[in-house]
C-alpha cells in the first residue's frame, strides 16, 4: 500500500462574485506519496494555483472558500485546523514557493534577514544559530558569496537568484511538501535547468515530496513522477509522466504535448489548441472541452464526462472518447464525430 503524505478528496473551492459563483476547483482528489514529485499541469485558469492554495488553506474569503471536501496530511485533515494551528504548519511542514519571488519576498527587507525569520518562527533556536543556517541554505542551493547575499535586497538579485532564495527559505525548515507554484516561469532555460535540477537535489536530500504546478509538460518531464492534468476546475486524466508522454488518452493532454517543440522531429509550426479555457461562469453543460475538442461528439455537448480508473487503478481519464495519442492531431478541423470508445 502507498505510503501518502498528502490525500486530497473531493475538493471543491468556489468564488462568489457579483456575475456568480465561480467554480475553481471543481471535485477533484489525488494522492501523494512520500519523497515522490506529482505535476499538476494546465492552461492559465484551470485551477492549479487556486489548488495549491486550497492546501495551504490561503483562500481570501470573502470572496472565496473551500465548499466541501478533505485535505488529509500526515494523517490529518487540513480543513479541521484552526487559523493558529495552520500557521504552525505553514513554512515548517509545508511550504510554497509563488509564482513570482520578485513580488512574494519583502522589497524592504534584506534576504538573509527574510530567510532568518522563517526559521526562528519554526525552530526553537537563537539568531546566531538562525543567520548560520540561512548562509547554509544559501550555499545548498547554489547562491555565490553566501555571506555577501545575506545583506541584498530582492531587486539586487537576478530572477534566478531570487528563485533560489524562495527555495532556501522553503526548506530551511525541513519541510515535508513543498508546493512550487510556477518556479521556472519568466526564467530563461538554463536556469530553468537550473532550478529543475536544484529541486532534484533538495528532494534527494531532505526527502522532500513535491507537487510542481505549471502550465509546460517539459517541465514536468525533468522532475515528476506523476501527472494530474486539469481543465475548467476539474481533473481530466492522471498518470504516471512515462505513461502521459508515451501514451496520453484525453485530447487537452494530446495538444499540451504536441505544443511542446522536440529535437527528434522537424516542424515548421507548432500545433496550438483553438479556443480558450472557458468562463466558469459561463461553462457549457457537457463536457468542459467541448468547444474546443477536434473529437468532440454531441454526447459531449450533452453530457459531462467522469473520471474514469483504467490499467488498475493506475490512471484515470475524463473523456467519452479518449483514445490512444497517436490516433489524435489536434490539426484536425472541426468538431468530427466519432464512434470513440472508453479507455481501455
Amino acid at each position: 500500500m502507498a505510503d501518502n503524505l498528502l490525500e486530497v478528496k473531493d475538493l471543491r473551492t468556489y468564488f462568489r462574485t457579483e456575475e456568480g459563483v465561480v467554480k475553481a476547483v471543481d471535485g477533484i482528489s489525488f494522492n501523494l506519496e512520500r519523497g515522490k514529485t506529482l505535476g499538476i499541469v494546465g492552461e492559465s485558469g484551470c485551477g492549479k494555483s487556486v489548488t495549491s492554495l486550497s492546501i495551504m488553506r490561503l483562500i481570501p474569503n470573502p470572496p472565496g472558500k473551500i465548499v466541501s471536501g478533505s485535505i488529509v496530511f500526515e494523517g490529518k485533515d487540513l480543513l479541521t485546523k484552526t487559523e493558529k494551528q495552520m500557521r504552525g504548519i505553514r513554512g515548517n511542514d509545508i511550504s510554497m514557493i509563488f509564482q513570482e519571488p520578485m513580488t512574494s519576498l519583502n522589497p524592504i527587507m534584506k534576504v538573509g534577514t527574510q530567510i532568518s525569520e522563517a526559521i526562528l518562527l519554526h525552530q526553537k533556536i537563537g539568531t546566531t544559530d538562525a543567520k548560520k543556517k540561512a548562509i547554509e541554505m544559501l550555499t545548498r542551493v547554489g547562491i555565490p558569496m553566501p555571506e555577501k547575499r545575506m545583506d541584498s535586497y530582492p531587486h539586487q538579485l537576478s530572477g534566478g537568484m531570487r528563485q533560489r532564495v524562495m527555495i532556501a527559505m522553503a526548506l530551511s525548515c525541513n519541510s515535508k511538501l513543498l508546493i512550487a507554484d510556477e518556479p521556472t516561469t519568466a526564467l530563461d532555460v538554463t536556469i530553468q535547468a537550473q532550478i529543475i535540477d536544484l529541486m532534484k537535489k533538495m528532494r534527494s536530500e531532505f526527502g522532500t515530496s513535491i507537487i510542481l504546478i505549471t502550465h509546460d509538460l517539459g517541465v514536468v518531464s525533468g522532475l515528476a513522477d506523476d501527472v494530474v492534468v486539469m481543465y475548467a476546475g476539474k481533473i481530466v486524466e492522471k498518470a504516471a509522466v512515462r505513461d502521459i508522454f508515451k501514451d496520453a488518452r484525453h485530447p487537452y493532454t494530446i495538444g499540451l504535448l504536441q505544443s511542446i517543440p522536440r529535437i527528434d522531429q522537424e516542424v515548421e509550426r507548432l500545433q496550438a489548441i483553438e479556443g480558450v479555457v472557458p468562463n466558469q461562469q459561463e461553462m457549457p453543460p457537457g463536457c468542459a472541452f467541448y468547444p474546443r475538442c477536434v473529437r468532440a461528439t454531441e454526447r459531449c455537448r450533452t453530457e459531462a464526462p467522469p473520471l474514469e480508473s483504467f490499467d488498475a487503478g493506475k490512471r484515470a481519464v475524463a473523456c467519452w472518447n479518449a483514445v490512444k495519442r497517436e490516433a489524435i492531431t489536434m490539426s484536425d478541423t472541426g468538431n468530427a464525430p466519432m464512434d470513440g470508445g472508453k479507455a481501455k
